[in-house]
């Protein structure tokens, strides 16, 4: 049986740019992608906490040390600069491999620079 588990995560990224006429994809600094092990046109979920607004599309590489991310193309509707967002790549894993994995979670500040990193999320609290 093949599991599906978060591999990668970019934790509250602001947006930066927002290009409707810019081919499809999601344009990230790519000391970013290289933090979060994301690679290029690899398939990310985009979880956009201003409106609610989840969708998939791939990643490609900005300038390094830009700090951009840039939500491209017909994407470019459900993201405006200074949303904060959750970009997520998940990978699929046996159940032997999924038993001793950690994804790489990667925490931004408001600038999206990199405040810490981790590979476990805490625990939910009631």
């Amino acid at each position: 049986m093949q599991l599906t588990l978060l591999k990668a995560k970019l934790h509250q990224a602001r947006v930066t740019h927002s290009e409707l006429e810019y081919e499809g994809s999601c344009a990230i600094d790519s000391d970013l992608l290289d933090a979060a092990g994301i690679r290029e046109y690899e398939q990310i979920h985009i979880y956009n906490l201003a409106n609610g607004e989840r969708f998939v599309t791939y990643a490609i590489r900005a300038e390094a040390g830009s700090r951009m991310i840039s939500v491209n193309g017909a994407a470019a509707h459900k993201a405006s600069p200074a949303d904060r967002i959750i970009i997520a790549s998940y990978t699929q894993l046996s159940e032997q491999e999924a038993a001793s994995f950690k994804p790489t979670l990667v925490y931004m500040d408001e600038s999206n620079n990199i405040k810490s990193t981790g590979n476990a999320i805490p625990i939910q609290a009631a």
